[in-house]
C-alpha cells in the first residue's frame, strides 16, 4: 500500500512540473495573474463536479472549522502564482528544485514540532543530509 502512495506522489510531482511549465507559458499569453486565476477557476469547476458525485464530507463545516485550517487555499494561490511568475525566468527545473527544498525543510520542522496536527517526530541526520544534498543540487542547477 505504501509503495502505491509513493508512486502516486511521484506522479503528482511530475504533474506539478508539467503544470508549472504549462501555466508559465500561459502566463506569457494571457498574463501571469490571469493564468493563475484560470487554473483555480477550472480546478474549482472540476473538483465541484467530483464533490457533487463522490463527496462524502460536509462543506457546511467550513464555517465552523478553525480559521487556520482554511489557510491552505491562500497558500495554494501563493505557490502557483509564484511558479507562474518564476518558471519563465529561472526554468522548470530550478523552480521545482527550489519548491522541493522548501517543502522538505518545512516538512521536517512541522513534523519535528508536531505542528498543524502532525505527529511529532525527531529530525534524523539522514533527513538533514537529504535537504542539504537537495540544496547542493539547487546550487549546481543554478
Amino acid at each position: 500500500m505504501k509503495i502505491g502512495i509513493y508512486l502516486l506522489a511521484l506522479l503528482a510531482g511530475a504533474a506539478l512540473s508539467v503544470e508549472g511549465a504549462i501555466y508559465g507559458e500561459l502566463g506569457k499569453s494571457i498574463g501571469k495573474l490571469e493564468s493563475s486565476f484560470y487554473n483555480f477557476a477550472v480546478g474549482t469547476i472540476i473538483i465541484g463536479i467530483v464533490v457533487l458525485f463522490l463527496g462524502k464530507g460536509s462543506l457546511s463545516y467550513t464555517f465552523k472549522a478553525p480559521k487556520w485550517q482554511l489557510s491552505g487555499g491562500f497558500l495554494g494561490v501563493i505557490y502557483l502564482t509564484i511558479l507562474v511568475i518564476g518558471i519563465p525566468i529561472v526554468g522548470v527545473g530550478l523552480a521545482m528544485i527550489s519548491v522541493i527544498v522548501g517543502q522538505m525543510a518545512m516538512s521536517m520542522i512541522i513534523e519535528h514540532k508536531g505542528w498543524l496536527g502532525s505527529k511529532a517526530t525527531k529530525i534524523k541526520k539522514e533527513k538533514i543530509m537529504a535537504v542539504m544534498l537537495m540544496a547542493v543540487a539547487l546550487i549546481l542547477i543554478f
